[in-house]
């Protein structure tokens, strides 16, 4: 391998917001300032992500409700105007 050109590679905990599940893998992610200390003693970097395959409905089997109607119902009034027969 080239020197000097691959991003460090480190030991970081992800953790998911949505399901508060926490995950101790190697990545080449930016460090953040927050750290946890994990089970093992040693204080990781911390990385929040909105969904993971913790809370992810293709690997937990679950669908999550979004707010559809709201969105639908914006959209109508947004476009009301247009599509009218002339």
């Amino acid at each position: 391998m080239k020197s000097d050109i691959h991003p460090e590679y480190r030991t970081v905990v992800f953790n998911d917001l949505s399901s508060g599940e926490k995950f101790l893998t190697r990545s080449t992610a930016k460090i953040t300032d927050k750290t946890i200390e994990w089970e093992d003693g040693n204080m990781y970097p911390v990385i929040d992500v909105e969904i993971s395959s913790a809370s992810h409905p293709f690997y937990t089997g679950k669908q999550r409700i979004m707010d559809s109607a709201g969105r639908v119902e914006k959209f109508k009034n947004r476009y009301a105007k247009f599509g009218g027969k002339k």
